[in-house]
This record gives structure tokens, sequence and C-alpha cells, in this order.
């Protein structure tokens, strides 16, 4: 299997990345079809979607970014500190094959939480990071964030996966560190990303890239 699902730029030449990490039990391809939706604010940008380094420990296909068949909160924060080194270097890869500088990560559930975890830590920070329907993984150590890099978190109110208290709590750790932090909260909405957490996305991504 390749590393990833690769889409893009519309419109050369390319200027931007997008890396975009998936939740448990999935792969790269689930959300490369974002790609020519946030495409049309971002034409100049190529979205990556890898697929997770281990195989999804509780089935018999896809992928996870760590082992859940520990919960707790110090098992979530070494599964993901392992993980961070493979997609760290993932992405540094990635912007040298396309020989770019300017890129943003973009996670859904427990992607979110890997784009959280590692993109706060880049010693050269992403350009924004979009979180959906995930949760932040050890805020007491948000003191070794790098940079301060803009911060979209989108949840539905209905998730019954992720609740969406995950979301709140990762808003008030983060706002109270100083980060610059939207939130999307979506009625009605279950573990999923609906056209107004697109639009939101969309917009971000267009506003930080807006000078490369």
């Amino acid at each position: 299997m390749e590393d990833a699902m690769r889409w893009g730029p519309a419109e050369a030449p390319a200027r931007q990345l997008v890396v975009l990490l998936h939740g448990l039990g999935a792969d790269g391809a689930d959300l490369i079809d974002l790609a020519p939706v946030w495409a049309r604010a971002v034409p100049q940008a190529v979205f990556v979607a890898p697929h997770a380094p281990t195989p999804y420990a509780a089935a018999g296909f896809g992928r996870q970014w760590f082992d859940l068949y520990d919960r707790s909160d110090a098992a979530r924060e070494a599964g993901a500190d392992q993980a961070r080194g493979w997609l760290d270097g993932f992405i540094d890869a990635e912007l040298a094959r396309l020989g770019l500088e300017d890129y943003a990560l973009m996670g859904f559930s427990q992607g979110a939480m890997m784009a959280l975890h590692v993109g706060l830590r880049r010693a050269v920070a992403p350009k924004a990071i979009l979180a959906f329907s995930g949760r932040l993984i050890a805020p007491q150590r948000l003191g070794e964030a790098c940079a301060h890099p803009p911060i979209l978190l989108v949840h539905g109110d209905s998730d019954a996966v992720v609740p969406v208290l995950e979301s709140h709590l990762a808003e008030g750790a983060l706002r109270a560190a100083g980060f610059d932090v939207q939130s999307r909260f979506v009625p009605r909405l279950g573990h999923g990303i609906d056209e107004s957490g697109l639009s939101a996305g969309a917009l971000l991504l267009q506003q930080v890239f807006s000078g490369s």
C-alpha cells in the first residue's frame, strides 16, 4: 500500500500543502474527497491524506494512529507521542518533495487529536490546524508548543463517539494558553463533517494561505 492518497493542485503551480489525518479504523481514502471541495478556496494547494502507520488493532481493515485498547489518558498520550515521530517525518518529506514551506494540518476524530498534538509542537508551525470531532491530548503539556497557529475546532453536539465536551474542554485549555481558537458546535450533528464545517475550514485555509 502506498503511504498516502494525494490530490492537486487544482491550479499550478503548487504553493501550499494540506495534510488530512483520518480517524480510527479508516485510512487516507476516507478524507481525500475533501480535496476538490476545499480546492475551490485554495486552488494552489496540494492535499495529501496519509495512511496511519499501524493496522487498526480491533479489526481486519483500516489503520490507527495509536491503539485504544487502553483508553486511559496516559496510554493515549504515550500513543500519540509515539505516532508523532512518524507523522513529523511524513510532513517533512512531503514538504521537501514538493519544495513547499506553507502547510496546514486537518484531522478528523483520532486524526484531529494527532493534528493538535503534532501541529503545536512542530519547529516550523503549520499555518493553521483544523480539528474536527477530536480532543486535546495532554492539555497540561501546552507549554511545549513551539508556535501559536490559528486553530479551528468543529464538533457535532450529538456526537456519540467523541463527546462534544472534548472540544469544549480543548477550546478552554487552548484559549487559556493564548491560542487563537475558532469553534463551531453543530446542532444535531453526530460523528461526522457537515457543510457548515467544510465552509468554516475552507474560509480559514483561504485566510491563512492568502499571502503565500
